[in-house]
């Protein structure tokens, strides 16, 4: 249950990874408010989420981007009057915390990106992804929950603009193996253990075996659907209660 570290020698090529990742997927920073909710990350440092995200709100370019720790009225207040502005939005928060943002405030959103970056991390309990993205698209009044795939151990990250469908930058893979043989891959549509390739990890490790369950859905595309039994609940945001 210790915290992970990735000993990176050279930042830019985290910073080059994320960049042209985002902008594979979203296009230019410079067209959004970025908005953070990511409380948990902020109360501890060397989180390499946080380190990404504050790199995207200077890039955004915008005085209305920035974090938000636990001032969820000042949140709601901005994201209900930039939104009616017609300003394109990204609102990219920890999952409890948008789930808590949700039960305080019910929202009509037509100009906003909700993404999520992962479970619940020992803050409440954990719910199926088609069961979470429903409350949120309920609170958030939108259409689809984004997600984010990342993890200390990688440089790279994957993201889901709906459907819990994730799609890879080119310089990163999935494979799924066995569950009952780690040296074999089954194919596309069965369930296994998700094995990364990140070819940003140059002077790391670029082949990751994760303990999440997934499974290939096409072409660079995966869904994760859960955690081995008895895996250990991981993540930057993960806090010693």
């Amino acid at each position: 249950m210790s915290t992970s570290k990735h000993h990176v020698t050279d930042l830019e090529f985290y910073e080059e990874s994320y960049r042209l990742g985002f902008r594979q997927f979203y296009g230019n920073i410079e067209d959004y408010v970025v908005l953070a909710l990511l409380p948990s990350y902020l109360e501890r440092e060397g989180s390499s989420l946080i380190y990404m995200v504050d790199d995207l709100i200077q890039l955004s370019n915008n005085p209305e981007s920035g974090f938000y720790l636990n001032n969820y009225d000042d949140l709601i207040k901005k994201l209900v009057r930039l939104d009616n502005e017609g300003q394109n939005i990204i609102l990219i928060g920890v999952t409890y915390a948008l789930l808590d943002l949700v039960e305080k405030q019910k929202f009509n959103l037509k100009n906003t990106i909700i993404m999520e970056t992962g479970g619940m991390k020992g803050r409440r309990k954990e719910i199926i992804r088609e069961e979470l993205h429903e409350i949120l698209c309920n609170g958030f009044g939108v259409s689809e929950i984004h997600s984010e795939y990342g993890m200390t151990e990688l440089l790279s990250q994957a993201y889901s603009l709906g459907n819990g469908v994730f799609e890879c930058p080119s310089w990163m893979q999935i494979l799924v193996r066995d569950p009952e043989d780690a040296l074999t891959y089954v194919k596309e549509g069965k369930t296994g253990g998700i094995n990364v390739i990140d070819l940003a990890n140059i002077n790391s490790c670029s082949f990751i075996a994760t303990q999440d369950l997934g499974k290939i859905t096409g072409n660079n595309s995966f869904e994760v659907l859960g955690r081995f039994d008895n895996s250990d609940i991981r993540g930057c945001n993960l806090m010693v209660l």
